[in-house]
């Protein structure tokens, strides 16, 4: 599936952000009867529109294709299950949502943050495209509709009396070939006097903090502030309220309103993030010329710490099996002969093989049982979480290696 021009503005696409390669789709993880077979390889090339900003993939594989079987739950990680709980506790004490009002989360995954909703009596309704991630959500006695977000099925949802007084949608814009088209989707879904509050990583920490890993064919845009206000105000909706996370390697969750609703006012908060945008010079194209350099020196430092510890005999396993992490390793051309394995908690991923570079995925018992030298923490995102969890490795000189944004071993 390939796109020349730009999916908000459809302004041409000529300026390549970077380069990546060619690799495998990021949650592609392959069998063992699977490994001799030719994978899905396509172009990893990110650009930006040179008229709205908007960082871009134009090639890519379809929606059906990525999240017809999808291997990521939410709900396996407790730093995500905490960010969770703590927003609807916020949502709950700051606006008022009872048992007559709908909570509509758009890629609901497995009903990891819908259930407190749940929790609280207040009526919920999940749109979640991955089957078997859905299901789980279903077996929690979360309503949801397995399906795509789109306009027709919000016009759908609206002619059957069913519009939201809250719509949630964290890290799915990012996921969405058709911006335009969600969007308006959210503008149809929207009560006349509701809010929608949407969470996506922010594309100033991807740029300062050399996050090039976010980059994969499931994500299909990168936003900045000012880009993503344009899109929301062609629309006729207003973002009235931002805030900045750490979740993602920094994010941002903005409010967004009706423009013709009046119940909410614009904070100090949105010049604020513009301004930061502004200094930074992403209203600037050659702003966005020369990331690839930075990626290059990242590669460079990783390919080097890990030949030295293949020639001085130490053993290194990754941690995790996260979609940016399949990106650093494909584009690193880092295989089983200088990463053993990685481990991770989620039953679905172990017993695999990342794609393309076919290393084994495991059970973390196999840390204790093998006493790695270093463990490379693929998503990097949750290092606290998972130092702390694994933190029994010292017990044997073992230390943890970081790749972003910079290597370093801890």
């Amino acid at each position: 599936m390939k796109k020349d021009s730009c999916r908000f503005c459809s302004s041409s696409l000529n300026r390549i952000f970077i380069d990546l390669g060619k690799t495998p789709l990021a949650n592609s993880f392959l069998d063992e009867s699977e490994l001799k077979k030719d994978e899905l390889i396509i172009p990893l090339i990110a650009y930006v529109c040179e008229k709205c900003f908007l960082v871009q993939l134009k090639e890519s594989s379809s929606p059906n294709e990525i999240f017809s079987n999808y291997a990521y739950f939410s709900s396996y990680s407790t730093t995500w299950l905490k960010h969770a709980e703590s927003y609807v506790e916020m949502m709950l004490e700051n606006y008022q949502f009872t048992k007559d009002s709908l909570v509509i989360e758009l890629a609901s995954n497995d009903g990891y943050l819908l259930q407190y909703f749940k929790e609280k009596k207040i009526p919920v309704l999940g749109i979640e495209p991955a089957e078997n991630v859905a299901k789980s959500a279903i077996k929690k006695g979360i309503d949801t509709r397995i399906d795509f977000f789109t306009k027709d099925l919000a016009l759908n949802l609206k002619n059957n009396q069913k519009q939201a007084d809250l719509i949630i949608a964290n890290n799915v814009l990012a996921h969405v070939p058709e911006l335009n088209d969600f969007v308006h989707g959210i503008k149809i879904l929207l009560k006349d006097d509701g809010l929608a509050t949407l969470e996506f990583p922010h594309l100033l920490n991807l740029i300062e903090k050399n996050q090039f890993d976010t980059i994969y064919h499931e994500h299909f845009s990168y936003f900045s502030f000012l880009t993503v206000i344009n899109i929301f105000k062609h629309h006729e909706l207003e973002i009235f309220h931002v805030q900045e996370l750490s979740t993602h390697g920094g994010s941002l969750r903005l409010f967004v309103k009706h423009k013709s609703n009046d119940n909410f006012s614009i904070t100090p908060e949105i010049k604020n993030i513009l301004d930061k945008e502004s200094k930074a010079g992403l209203d600037k194209i050659d702003t966005y010329t020369n990331f690839t350099i930075s990626a290059e020196k990242i590669k460079e430092d990783l390919l080097n710490f890990l030949h030295d510890c293949k020639k001085n005999n130490k053993q290194v396993i990754g941690y995790g099996a996260p979609a940016k992490g399949n990106t650093l390793l494909n584009f690193c051309n880092i295989d089983k002969t200088l990463i053993s394995y990685t481990v991770d908690k989620n039953i679905h991923k172990q017993g695999k093989y990342l794609p393309g570079i076919q290393i084994p995925i495991k059970s973390l018992e196999e840390i204790k049982k093998i006493k790695p030298d270093f463990v490379l923490i693929l998503p990097w995102n949750l290092q606290n979480e998972i130092i702390t969890e694994i933190n029994y490795i010292q017990d044997w000189g073992g230390k943890f290696v970081i790749p972003i944004p910079e290597v370093k071993i801890l």
